[in-house]
C-alpha cells in the first residue's frame, strides 16, 4: 500500500479532510527549500506537493510564476527537485507528490524520471498538462516503481475524462473549483461541492480540491465535501515574505498548524 494510499485511509477513518500544500522547490533557495518541507511536515500537512520550477509555467498566477523565477535563479531544476526529495525522504512523514509540466520530464525522459522517482522516495506525480488520453504507458512505468498518477480535473472537464481519470489514477485525483490561473481567492468557488459530485460519480479515488484557498475558515469548507484541501499560492506568498527572515520555516509552519486545525474541525459528508 502506497504512502498516499494509507494517508488517505487514515483521514477516511478519522473522517477528515486532509490538507495538501505545495511549494516550489528551490524556492528561496535549495537548502531552505528542504527546511521548508521538513517544517510543514511537522506541522500537520498530509501531503507535500513539490513544484518543479519550470521557465513556462503557463497554469500558474504571478505569485507562483514569482516563486519559479526565484528557484530557477537559486539553480532549481527537475534533477535538483528530486535530488531535494532524496535528501529530506527519511526526515519526513506525510507522501511526496511531484507537480511538473510535461516539457521537464519529456527532456529528461520519461523512463529515466520514473526510475529517479522511485530511487527519490517519490509517491505521486502530477502533470500538469498530460493529456489522460496519452498517459497510460508513462502510468505503467510509474506504477511500476511504486509511483502513484495523480490526474488534474476541471469545471471544464467531460464526464468520460473524468471516468478515464479515475480508471487510471491512483492515490487521489486533484479538482481544480475555477478556471484560470493559481491565485489566493476571497471565497471558495460555488460550484466546486457540485463539481466534487460530479467526480465522484466516476471514481472511488479521493479527491483534494485547490486554486484559491488561503485562510483556515476556507480549507474547513472544502473539508465538508472533498477529502483534502490544496493550499499553494497562499503559502508561497508566505515563503516569499519570510525568506529573508530567521523564522522562515517557524512562520510557515505556524500557518499550516492553523489550516490544519480548521481540517480537524471539519467533518466530509
Amino acid at each position: 500500500m502506497s504512502r498516499l494510499v494509507e494517508t488517505f485511509a487514515r483521514l477516511h477513518r478519522d473522517a477528515q479532510p486532509g490538507l495538501v500544500t505545495y511549494t516550489t522547490a528551490g524556492d528561496p533557495d535549495l537548502p531552505r527549500s528542504g527546511q521548508i518541507l521538513r517544517a510543514l511536515d511537522r506541522a500537520g500537512a498530509d501531503v507535500l506537493e513539490v513544484g518543479v520550477p519550470w521557465t513556462d509555467p503557463l497554469a500558474d498566477g504571478p505569485v507562483i510564476q514569482r516563486a519559479t523565477e526565484r528557484a530557477l535563479a537559486a539553480g532549481g531544476s527537475l534533477r535538483h527537485t528530486l535530488a531535494l526529495v532524496r535528501s529530506i525522504r527519511a526526515d519526513v512523514r506525510a507522501p511526496i507528490v511531484i507537480f511538473s509540466y510535461v516539457n521537464p520530464i519529456a527532456r529528461m525522459g520519461e523512463a529515466a524520471f520514473a526510475r529517479a522517482a522511485g530511487e527519490a522516495g517519490v509517491d505521486g506525480v502530477l502533470v500538469l498538462d498530460l493529456l489522460v488520453e496519452e498517459a497510460a504507458s508513462f502510468r505503467e512505468m510509474l506504477a511500476d516503481v511504486g509511483v502513484d498518477t495523480i490526474f488534474l480535473l476541471s469545471p471544464t472537464t467531460t464526464d468520460a475524462r473524468m471516468a478515464r481519470a479515475g480508471r487510471l489514477g491512483s492515490g487521489f485525483l486533484y479538482c481544480i473549483s475555477r478556471l484560470g490561473v493559481t491565485g489566493a481567492r476571497d471565497d471558495v468557488s460555488a460550484d466546486a461541492s457540485a463539481l466534487v459530485r460530479r467526480i465522484r460519480a466516476h471514481t472511488d479515488l479521493p479527491i483534494a480540491l485547490g486554486f484559491g484557498l488561503s485562510r483556515p475558515e476556507q480549507v474547513a469548507e472544502v473539508g465538508t465535501f472533498a477529502d483534502a484541501a490544496v493550499v499553494g499560492s497562499a503559502l508561497v506568498s508566505r515563503i516569499a515574505e519570510a525568506s529573508s527572515s530567521p523564522r522562515l520555516e517557524d512562520d510557515v509552519a505556524a500557518y499550516v498548524r492553523g489550516l490544519k486545525r480548521a481540517c480537524e474541525t471539519a467533518r466530509v459528508r
